[in-house]
Order: C-alpha cells, then sequence, then structure tokens
C-alpha cells in the first residue's frame, strides 16, 4: 500500500492532455506526464485493501499495490523490476489500455480510483530514462528453436519470454517492421512507434531473430515453417473486418477503418505507401460506423489529415452517465465515456442504425439512417441523412484472415472462425503449433494479448523441456 491515510489527504490526478487546438496540429503524443512528485502523491492514495480487486481487474495480474507502495517510498528501480514480472511492455500498456484495473479499484466505488494506467506508464519511462532496461541474455542455450507467426503483442512478449528462456527464437512478420497493429493500427498520436523499436533492440540483444517481409502461408510455405522449428506459435491476429453488408459500400469514399489507419501510420513512420489509392479525409465531411476504440482512432485521424466535420454512428443507446456501483462493480461498466478523439469535435449520434450510404456518380455524398430502439429495431419514420464524403466502417473484426496461413495449417478452429486452442496449453489440433492472442480469442486488447503470449511461451517452454521457470 501506500501511505496509511494518503486516499483521504490527497485528491485523484490524471494525466493532462495538450488542448485539442493544439493537438490536432500534429501526430506525436499530446499527454503531459505528471512530474515525478505527482505520480508519487497518486501511487500513496493506494489503500491496504484486504483484497486487491485491481488484480484481477488486469488481465496480466500486475502486481498493482507492490509496486505503488515502492513510488510511494521512492524506489523506482524496484517498483520497474516489480512491473516487468508479470508484463514485458509496460509502456505500451500504460498508454493504450483502457485500465480495467481502475474499474476494480476499490476507491472507485468513491469515483476516485488510483491512477493506476499514469503510475504505470511514469514507471516504465522511468525505467528507461535511468537505464534500468536492458536486455536479459540466458546463461545458457537450450538447442531448441521456436518460430513465433506475428509481431503484435502477442507475438512479441511471447518471443522475449522464450528466448530469456534460452531457446532460438524466429519472429516472422509480414510487414517491413514489428509490431503488428501496435504500429500499423495505432495511430502515433496514442503510441509512438520508437517505443516499439528499442523494445525491438532490445529483444534483438537477447538472441530473438526478426524476419520481415514474410508472408507465412503466402510467400512461404506453412509446412516449411514447422518442419524447421521444434515449435511453432502462430499470433498472427484478428484482421478480417466485420461487414455491414449495407447498400452502398462498393461507392468510391466508402473503405473499412484499418486501411485508413494503416496507411497513416505508414506516412508518420517515412515507410513507403501501400498500392491503394491514399485515403485521406482532409477537406471532407467525413462519417465513422461503429463505436469503439478503432472508430475513435478514426475520428482523431480524420481530424489531424483536416476533416472539415465527423460524426460517429453507434447503434447502442446512449449510455448512463454513472453505473450503478453496487451492481457492477469491480467488473468493466457500461458507461457514458468520451475519448480524447471524440473530445476533439466529433458529433455522436447514439440509437442511429446504418441502411446505407448514397452516391452520385459513384461517389459517395450521405449516409442514410434509422433511429432505434432499445432492441436495435428500427423506429419507422425517424430516416435521415448524413452528408459524407469519406465513410469509415469500424464496427470490429470476424477473426484472422484464413488464406494462406491458417488455410495451410489447418488447424482446427472454433464457431467464430478463430484458431481452436485451450488457455491451458495454448496447443492447435496440429502437432507443434501454438496459438495465442487475436487469432486465438478474437479481436481483444493488447494487455490480453501480452497474457496469452506469455502464457503460451510458458507451455512451449514447458513442453520441449520437460520443466520451466518462465511464470503464468
Amino acid at each position: 500500500m501506500g501511505k496509511v491515510t494518503g486516499f483521504l489527504e490527497i485528491d485523484r490526478q490524471e494525466q493532462k492532455y495538450q488542448p485539442a487546438g493544439d493537438r490536432i496540429r500534429h501526430f506525436g503524443e499530446f499527454t503531459l506526464p505528471m512530474s515525478d512528485d505527482d505520480v508519487v502523491k497518486q501511487a500513496a492514495r493506494c489503500m491496504d485493501c484486504g483484497v486487491p480487486y485491481c488484480h484481477t481487474g488486469c488481465p496480466v495480474n500486475n502486481q498493482i499495490p507492490d509496486w505503488n507502495d515502492l513510488v510511494y517510498q521512492a524506489d523506482w528501480e524496484e517498483a520497474a523490476r516489480n512491473l516487468h514480472t508479470t508484463n514485458n511492455f509496460p509502456e505500451f500498456t500504460g498508454r493504450t489500455c483502457p485500465a480495467p484495473c481502475e474499474e476494480a479499484c476499490t476507491l472507485n466505488l468513491e469515483d476516485a480510483p488510483v491512477s493506476i494506467k499514469s503510475i504505470e506508464s511514469a514507471i516504465a519511462d522511468k525505467a528507461f530514462e535511468m537505464g534500468w532496461i536492458r536486455p536479459e541474455i540466458p546463461e545458457a542455450r537450450t538447442g531448441r528453436k521456436v518460430a513465433v507467426v506475428g509481431s503484435g503483442p502477442a507475438g512479441l512478449a511471447a518471443a522475449q519470454q522464450l528466448a530469456r528462456a534460452g531457446h532460438a527464437v524466429h519472429v516472422y512478420e509480414r510487414e517491413p517492421r514489428a509490431g503488428g497493429l501496435l504500429r500499423y493500427g495505432i495511430p502515433d498520436f496514442k503510441m509512438e512507434k520508437h517505443l516499439i523499436d528499442r523494445r525491438v533492440a532490445q529483444m534483438e540483444a537477447e538472441g530473438v531473430v526478426f524476419h520481415y517481409g514474410v508472408n507465412v502461408g503466402v510467400t512461404h510455405k506453412a509446412s516449411e515453417l514447422i518442419e524447421a522449428h521444434d515449435a511453432v506459435l502462430l499470433a498472427g491476429g484478428a484482421e478480417r473486418p466485420r461487414d455491414p453488408e449495407l447498400p452502398g459500400t462498393d461507392l468510391e469514399g466508402v473503405h473499412f477503418a484499418m486501411p485508413f489507419l494503416v496507411q497513416q501510420n505508414r506516412r508518420v513512420g517515412g515507410e513507403p505507401p501501400t498500392p491503394e489509392l491514399p485515403i485521406l479525409a482532409g477537406g471532407k465531411h467525413v462519417v465513422v460506423i461503429g463505436g469503439g476504440d478503432t472508430a475513435s482512432d478514426c475520428i482523431g485521424t480524420s481530424f489531424r489529415q483536416g476533416a472539415l466535420s465527423v460524426t460517429q454512428l453507434d447503434i447502442r443507446p446512449i449510455p448512463p452517465l454513472r453505473e450503478d456501483k453496487l451492481h457492477v462493480w469491480p467488473y468493466w461498466p457500461t458507461k457514458f465515456r468520451t475519448s480524447s478523439s471524440q473530445a476533439e469535435g466529433a458529433e455522436r449520434e447514439f440509437s442511429a442504425a446504418t441502411l446505407g450510404m448514397e452516391g452520385k456518380n459513384g461517389r459517395v455524398r450521405s449516409v442514410l439512417c434509422i433511429r432505434v430502439d432499445e432492441k436495435r429495431k428500427p423506429i419507422e419514420g425517424t430516416e435521415f441523412r448524413i452528408r459524407a464524403d469519406l465513410v469509415l466502417i469500424a464496427i470490429g473484426f470476424a477473426g484472422a484472415v484464413h488464406e494462406g496461413l491458417i488455410e495451410q495449417v489447418a488447424p482446427a478452429c472454433d464457431p467464430r472462425g478463430n484458431v481452436a486452442a485451450d488457455t491451458e496449453t495454448y496447443r492447435t489440433s496440429v502437432p507443434k503449433v501454438y496459438a495465442a492472442g487475436d487469432m486465438r480469442r478474437g479481436q481483444s486488447l493488447i494487455v490480453w494479448a501480452i497474457r496469452e503470449g506469455r502464457q503460451a511461451a510458458r507451455q512451449i517452454d514447458l513442453d520441449l523441456m520437460g520443466a520451466t521457470t518462465l511464470p503464468r
């Protein structure tokens, strides 16, 4: 815990943002970090809970009260060591995680949880600043060779854990750089990509070999990869967009969200453009269909590209401003939230179903919508139109792409089309082949991917060696 009476004496404080009018002029991170003194004060608010529900709220089971107390005691180095025992990449989650740990905090019963996410980010940044993050090179090599397909958070976490166990780890990545959707999906204003680069450098020093431009199942046969390695982990993510199958999706100016975000991230990263035509929001009226994080990222990116207006369509009713704590806590509640991107000027339409896109001369001109009731049934006579020069569909993902890798490996899949593997062994139906992250569980959070990558690495090490010292 922190200070015994800290939660009584110190108010909750969060990281602040640059003003919206300033931050939409660039693609860099706009969060203003708290001073060390302020972080220490926030850590001091951590209570001596009989049951620290923040542990179970965190998918990687971070030992949150422990490192809060260490920060309060000014032992930042030990706090960093503790934090890294459960999370390989706290600087990623400290920036992008929605913080279910804070919703589970006991102080959230009073709507003033400990600022866990900000403290986590501060610890990770301090660790790099002070040079405490160094390659952890194994004392001995096992002689076993493991392939990891995909370098998103699940693949990176698994690769690092396996390399530290002494295995020869080879990561096969389709794109020119590592990170998966961490790099190509999440905008730089939420997480700058030099954070990934320095972790990759650390992993390379630990022995991980990255192979870029390798699309297993397309440019290289999956069977040859399996034959050449003692174990193979499939960690390719869930990239197949959910198709609303609406009239007008073939109009020029109607796109799925991910190509739009990927193109912009490539521009910011100085990478060559994709062969597709550029998708740009500058000077346009933009409509984003969907209410999740990807939709929010499309909003922020559109404003930075110079959109004239951005309207977000959400089929769900407007949620309550405050949840019923006694019925929901410590679980993640449904309540009204405003993301930093939405706060930059987006118009939000709730209880709005999309009937289709309308166009002229083959180009989209408007989106036809209708109001729906609480059961999402259309309400007759409530149709309305929204002007649109660019429509971005961000209603989630339907699972992994099966063409190529999954077709060639041919593992059993669950009814949703995800690669079937349990959370105890992470083994697929194909010998030597494991699966973790979004390719196994479907679209989810970065922190869940890190958890699965770590757990899959432990099982692979156990299967290869008969014993393991890797944590679960």
